[in-house]
């Protein structure tokens, strides 16, 4: 009871941790109408700030996510970086020019790197084997999309338009100190679930060459970026693609953009949870089938009331993120090199995925029209389902299932 007790604790923590952290991340888009008309910043500013901040995010995830495994002191890193990324955002709202914002946003980042894979970490070693990939998915996704793309456009642009979007950016101070609090409060440093062993032993320390050599990582690294893609081609281009070119009303878009928060943050939960019972690849394969239908809906329907829920029934791929971001992972390596696994997926599909190819896609846009975007995350998603069938299996029931019928 004291250990369920203990998990449940840290899953609410650490649910509204990382959720704040896409609070946070997204909160520039929601805001950038009001920024751009007081800083005279275009387009062309916003590409730039949110690739300023995925970069540093990436690079922070991976060096600070291997450093947090060499360290008896997870808990402290993570508290540290909720404070500094919280008060990086605060200070977003005293900015005077493109290059003061660009800095911040830059050290937000850098600060945001390491929250999700010591997060997972603590998470994955706590967690009881049946709800491992509930909870873990919880955190990874549904946190996100729930806090980040439901709760907060409203509250930011509410605040935004009665007190200024410097107000918006101050307010965020008081849930981040307050998140930092319950971490010191009542997360424990050191987490031993004697479950969490890896199938194939990589040795006790972090070694990213040692990593990159097993198959599941590997496989998660190239999935990560590929599946990135997807999701970032469809966030970054989905309300130009439907206003332009469906014709669609700012309402339209809305409800239609609205409809991804909430399969988001539904299939976040929903995916993890099937895993658990089924088996992470065969689940991961399923609904990254499912998966690649969304941007054809974008592509060929244009019925905007046919539409939005087709678009909640095929956006699943944020729900498939927790596999091949966490949970695989954590339940490959030993407990000493999850996060420095989680840092390395997350990092280099970051920089690939949030960083190159929206880049490739606006100038494939520009030249061949936005329909091209949805083709290109289309193929993004095609081939992670592809790369899907070549990992190897790891959720505890099978594993357990399999070990019973060989003996």
């Amino acid at each position: 009871m004291k250990i369920n007790s203990y998990e449940n604790r840290l899953l609410v923590i650490l649910f509204i941790g990382f959720g704040f952290v896409f609070f946070d991340r997204l909160a520039l888009s929601f805001l950038f109408p009001f920024i751009a008309k007081d800083l005279n910043l275009n387009n062309s500013h916003l590409g730039m700030l949110s690739s300023a901040l995925a970069i540093m995010w990436a690079l922070s995830g991976m060096t600070l996510g291997a450093y947090a495994d060499r360290k008896n002191s997870k808990k402290y890193i993570l508290i540290l970086s909720v404070i500094a990324f919280t008060l990086c955002s605060a200070l977003s709202g005293m900015v005077t020019s493109f290059i003061s914002l660009l800095i911040f946003r830059g050290l937000m980042g850098v600060a945001e790197g390491p929250v999700l894979p010591i997060s997972q970490s603590l998470l994955a070693s706590a967690s009881t084997p049946k709800r491992r990939g509930l909870n873990m998915g919880l955190v990874n996704a549904s946190a996100p999309g729930l806090i980040g793309a439901v709760i907060g456009p409203p509250i930011l642009i509410w605040i935004a338009t009665n007190y200024g979007w410097r107000t918006a950016f101050y307010a965020t101070i008081i849930p981040g100190l307050v998140i930092a609090a319950l971490m010191m409060l009542f997360v424990r440093n050191k987490h031993e679930h004697k479950d969490l062993q890896p199938s194939h032993s990589l040795g006790s320390k972090a070694d990213i060459k040692t990593l990159l050599k097993n198959r599941n990582i590997l496989l998660c690294i190239l999935i990560s970026c590929f599946y990135i893609s997807w999701f970032i081609t469809l966030v970054s281009f989905t309300p130009t693609y439907l206003m332009q070119v469906k014709g669609f009303s700012p309402e339209v878009m809305g409800g239609i953009m609205g409809s991804l928060g909430f399969a988001w943050m539904a299939w976040g939960f929903i995916v993890s949870a099937l895993s658990d019972r089924f088996g992470r690849k065969p689940v991961l394969i399923l609904f990254t089938m499912i998966a690649c239908l969304c941007p054809m809906v974008l592509l060929f329907v244009n019925n905007a009331s046919t539409m939005l829920p087709l678009i909640f029934l095929t956006y699943t791929g944020l729900g498939c993120f927790t596999l091949f971001m966490a949970t695989i992972p954590a339940e490959t390596v030993p407990r000493s090199q999850v996060a420095t696994a989680l840092g390395l997926i997350m990092g280099i599909g970051e920089l690939f995925g949030g960083f190159i190819t929206p880049v490739v896609a606006g100038f494939a846009a520009d030249i061949y029209g936005l329909q091209i975007v949805m083709w290109i995350a289309a193929s993004g998603s095609l081939v992670a389902l592809i790369l899907s069938f070549f990992l190897r299996e790891t959720a505890p029931i099978k594993i357990n299932k399999a070990q019973l019928s060989a003996a």
